[in-house]
Formats: C-alpha cells, structure tokens, sequence
C-alpha cells in the first residue's frame, strides 16, 4: 500500500481512539438474532429431491450484534442497544456480548415479544447459506424510550436497516453529536438508498448493487451513494472481494482471501466490526479495507455467524497488505 502524502487511500478516516474523551469506541444499534444452524448437502428445490439435513444448533447472531462483538474483540470499548424479547432466546442471544464486556444496557427487553431468529442452511462444500429470518414487530424500542446517550458517548455508530425507524434516529442522532456511521444494507429501496448517502461509511451488499444495476455496475452504485454525505463507499462481493470508492471517484478493489470456508453467515458482520476498528486505530481507507477484508474471510472458518472472530494480532499484518 503506497503511503505518500498524495495517496489518498493513506489518508486517515478517523477518529482516532486517542482523540477527546468519549467514553465508548464503538455503539451498535440493530439486529440481535438467536440463529438455529444446519448444515446441507444442497440447497432445496421445489419439487426435487429431498437434502440431508445436519443437526441444528443454536447459535448467537444478529448483524449489529455480530459486528460490536468483533469490534470488542478487536480491543474497542463497545455498546449495544436493540430490542429482545422477554424470553430465553435473548438472553442467550446477549451472552457471548456481555461475557466480552459489550455494554447491554441499552438493549430492551420488550414484554410478550419474542428475540428475532433465523433458520440458516449452510451447504456443506462451500459454506454457502440461505437464511429464512423472523422478526417480531413488537420487537422494537418506542420512540420514547430511546436513549441518544450511547451514541454521543461513541466516536463510531454501526447500524443496520432491520429496524429502519430505529436506523434513521440513529444516525440523525450521530449527525448532531458528531459520531461517525457505518451502516450495513442488504438490499436497496428509496429510503435505505437515502440513509445510505447520510452516512460516513455505507458498506452495501451485493444484492444491493444489484436491486441497482441489472448489469451489476458496482462503480456507479457506489458513486450515486457518494453524492450525499459519504466519505467512503463500500460493496462486498462474497468471493470476489470488496470494491471501495472514494468521493471524486477513486476506485480500490480488495481480492478476498483464500481460507477454507465452513460458513459464510458472518462474513459481512465481522468486515463491520473490524473496519470499524481500523477507522478507530487511524489508519486510511486503503488499510481500513485490507483489514475488513482479511476479518471477514476469517470470520468463514466457523458455523455460525459468531464462531471465528480474528483478533488484533491477526489482522495488523493486514493494514501494510498491497492492494489486490
């Protein structure tokens, strides 16, 4: 990776963790999941044969939830707020987080709900997965209990479309408090479009470029993204990489890494976190998307969105990576 003063992928993204005072590196605001696991032979089809199915394992999940518990793994001082239900499930859902020291207090536990959960079949070969999702629309944290707190104590907001009420008060939040965004979208309509282009760091799925672009033009979707308040742009790509764009234009493309993959549920979630990280540690966006990318293949070696998280050690080597 080049590192003169004239590169403008070397060019820090802060803030840095030793900048002010704020209490929390890293605040998440989203979906927490309590995922039932099976693996496949293949994938179902309608009206063919039957797949051998794995036996099924709970296992905790959720996007945001996910991604803060990367970032504190990566060493960021990180809350969550979120809604539960009053059940089990949630409990176990919240427990790898508070075990890390993740800050739950914000998360609602909304009586006669229940936690959100998803059904994901890996197929065996490939780690590849399709995730059948369910979430309780009383599962949501009223207007008049939300706390702005968290968010103005963070230097760095994570947020996904799950919630989307809940998504944009958040980031309008961080807008008036001076918190950086990354949001996590998976697919595109008029409104994530538009809270897309108010966040700092959009990072958008491949889904996303193509509910866009027929012709997957990932170039022009994230350069449509860049007109309103972006700094950088981002579109993972599952195998072939990640492509990043900065505003004027400027285009990198990160290859994924080789590893041998078990399950790619978490992939996207732990690129959140640890680019969430990389912004915290100062680096520039070139480094930032090296080591998202290195994160979220190793997050593959593991079934379940939460089962290989890469430590800081594991991925410093990452931010000096030449680009693919």
């Amino acid at each position: 990776m080049a590192t003169g003063s004239g590169d403008p992928w070397s060019v820090p993204l802060g803030p840095s963790r030793s900048e002010g005072t704020r209490r929390l590196d890293v605040v998440g605001f989203g979906q927490i999941s309590l995922d039932r696991v099976a693996t496949v032979d293949a994938f179902p089809h309608p009206g063919g044969h039957e797949s051998q199915l794995g036996g099924a394992l709970d296992r905790p999940g959720g996007q945001i939830a996910t991604a803060v518990l990367a970032a504190r793994t990566l060493g960021c001082r990180a809350a969550l707020g979120g809604a539960i239900g009053d059940d089990a499930e949630g409990q176990s859902a919240l427990a790898p987080l508070r075990a890390a020291g993740v800050d739950t207090a914000g998360v609602a536990a909304v009586p006669e709900a229940r936690t959100r959960s998803a059904w994901i079949f890996v197929r065996r070969g490939d780690g590849e997965r399709s995730v059948l999702g369910w979430r309780d629309p009383r599962c949501a944290i009223p207007s008049d209990l939300r706390d702005r707190t968290a968010i103005a104590d963070a230097r760095l907001l994570l947020v996904d479309t799950d919630d989307l009420d809940l998504a944009r008060w958040a980031v309008d939040v961080a807008r008036q408090v001076g918190t950086a965004t990354v949001l996590d979208v998976d697919r595109a309509d008029p409104d994530t479009c538009r809270l897309a282009r108010d966040c700092d760091f959009p990072i958008v799925s491949e889904l996303f470029v193509r509910d866009l672009s027929d012709l997957l033009d990932v170039e022009k979707v994230l350069g449509e993204l860049l007109a309103g308040a972006s700094r950088l742009a981002i579109a993972t790509l599952g195998p072939r990489g990640a492509v990043a764009m900065l505003p004027g234009g400027a285009t990198r493309r990160q290859a994924a890494e080789a590893v041998s993959v078990v399950d790619t549920t978490g992939a996207g979630d732990v690129f959140r976190g640890a680019f969430a990280w990389a912004v915290l540690e100062g680096w520039g966006a070139g480094a930032c998307l090296a080591v998202a990318g290195a994160a979220g293949a190793h997050a593959c070696q593991g079934l379940g969105a939460q089962a290989a998280l890469p430590t800081a050690e594991r991925l410093r080597a990452h931010a000096s990576a030449p680009a693919a």
